[in-house]
């Protein structure tokens, strides 16, 4: 059945457990890989920059193929398309267990496990903004908490796995344990809206078609249903709306800023583990911090989506959203001086709540600014633009990291881009708002009229223009006037 709107509730809460169990499986346990780095560099014997190719090529696949699950999504179904991602997924854990080499990993783990993350993460979200609007916010804080739970839960469990079973067996129980994404992908019972579902008549009434091809079209599909021509012109016309979005402004300037967000939030994940190693924390109380960074990750994800749904604040979740970026920056600023467990402690309270805040509206700040109808689409742009930072940053810390012997110039240079994200934002935010005030000021004190009278059979419409100068006559009845 169609629906006017997003129910609100209903089978929505199932498919919010839905996604919650996506996120667990997908970015937990793309989090808790940081886990094996060290097993990994030892076993391997190989440096910082070659071992942290793993993560940056998990977290790359993942958002470089967001728009490969969207397709799907959109075009087959979105509960296939999470079920053939938790099978490729699966698949590429299993096979890393028998890796031999990194570049086994880097293919198995890295590349096979990435796209079945892929073809899950943004199907699964963008299903949520569809069942979802008055609470969208809080849907989307629970769904996506599921990477902080997961991330409490797996850190812990997965160093003990090591322990246990060794960095293979480890990797072969995380393998079954990802096929659990087919169960998620078969909750996610399909919604059809109205402002999804529009008719041929409804298109035609667009601006993309001319006015004459209008017409013709629309005696074709009346008339001719037997023609070819117009379902090829409608499905062109339906493709070029899913990705219009790309030419909105306000789109544009958040993009920019989630390539540099995405620059600087990466590394922390993979070199969290191996820099309190280094200052001499034990392993367990390393794997500790992981599980505090998302357990508090929960935190963020749930009171700022709870928060942001307020009257006070629904209006400023744009703010919300910078702010927690820059926090996050100034917490990556400030961490190359934490050398103990205990400074290292309300280091991860701090960065995992705002994580999880900015993490929560990333989606939400996605569709007030494309809309419902257009969010999945628009999701699988936001996570691509994710996938070379993802790629790049890693190994460049750890080129950093072998280099100067410390980890302070990779974690300053992933506090200042997050720093730079949040300010890109706000700058653009101060510019469309001295805009407007100028607009206001304009034309408040200038003031468009518009006077139409009439003369015997003469009809003259006079615009006044903002400045006053250029005055046109309209609608002059030239037979009357040549009478005349």
């Amino acid at each position: 059945a169609r629906h006017s709107g997003p129910p609100d509730g209903g089978w929505g809460w199932m498919i919010v457990a839905g996604c919650f169990l996506v996120t667990i499986c997908t970015r937990a346990v793309t989090r808790c890989i940081s886990i094996f780095f060290v097993e990994f560099q030892a076993y391997f014997g190989q440096d910082y920059a070659r071992t942290a190719w793993i993560h940056s090529i998990v977290d790359c696949a993942t958002m470089l193929c967001a728009p490969l699950g969207s397709l799907i999504s959109n075009h087959v179904s979105c509960q296939v398309g999470i079920m053939l991602g938790g099978l490729l997924a699966s698949t590429g854990l299993i096979l890393s267990s028998f890796a031999t080499s990194l570049e086994h990993l880097y293919l198995s783990l890295g590349v096979l496990t990435g796209l079945g993350f892929a073809l899950c993460y943004s199907p699964a979200i963008a299903m949520v903004g569809k069942y979802f609007n008055k609470r969208k916010a809080l849907a989307y804080g629970i769904a996506m908490s599921g990477s902080g739970i997961g991330t409490f839960i797996l850190a812990p469990v997965v160093q003990l796995l090591i322990e246990q079973f060794s960095w293979r067996g480890a990797l072969l129980i995380l393998g079954g344990f990802v096929l659990n994404l087919c169960v998620c992908g078969a909750l996610m019972r399909p919604i059809s809206l109205k402002e999804d579902c529009k008719t041929a008549p409804e298109f035609l009434e667009q601006n993309y078609v001319p006015e004459t091809e209008k017409q013709d079209l629309k005696r074709m599909s009346i008339c001719s249903p037997l023609i070819k021509l117009w379902p090829h012109e409608c499905l062109c016309y339906c493709s070029w709306k899913e990705y219009d979005f790309l030419l909105m402004p306000g789109f544009m300037v958040l993009a920019v800023s989630i390539l540099f967000m995405a620059y600087g939030c990466s590394p922390l994940f993979v070199y969290l583990v191996p820099y309190a190693l280094s200052v001499g924390v034990s392993h367990h109380q390393a794997a500790f911090l992981m599980s505090i960074l998302g357990v508090i990750d929960i935190i963020g994800n749930i009171t700022f989506g709870w928060l942001t749904d307020r009257r006070c604040l629904k209006k400023h979740r744009y703010f919300c959203y910078l702010f927690a970026v820059a926090m996050d920056g100034l917490c990556c600023l400030f961490l190359p001086v934490l050398q103990s467990f205990p400074l290292l402690v309300p280091f991860s309270f701090t960065f995992g709540y705002f994580d999880g805040a900015y993490v929560t509206l990333i989606p939400v700040m996605t569709a007030d600014v494309v809309g419902t109808s257009l969010l999945s689409s628009a999701l699988g742009v936001v996570y691509f633009l994710h996938a070379i930072p993802y790629l790049v940053s890693p190994p460049v810390a750890g080129w950093l990291v072998d280099t100067t012997g410390s980890y302070t110039a990779s974690f300053l240079l992933c506090g200042f881009s997050m720093i730079l994200s949040s300010a890109l934002l706000c700058f653009a935010r101060l510019t469309k708002k001295i805009k407007r005030t100028h607009l206001r000021s304009l034309t408040g004190n200038t003031a468009l009229k518009q006077q139409i009278w009439t003369n015997g059979a003469i009809a003259y419409s006079v615009t006044a223009e903002l400045d006053q100068r250029n005055v046109e006559f309209l609608a002059v009845d030239t037979n009357s006037f040549s009478n005349r």
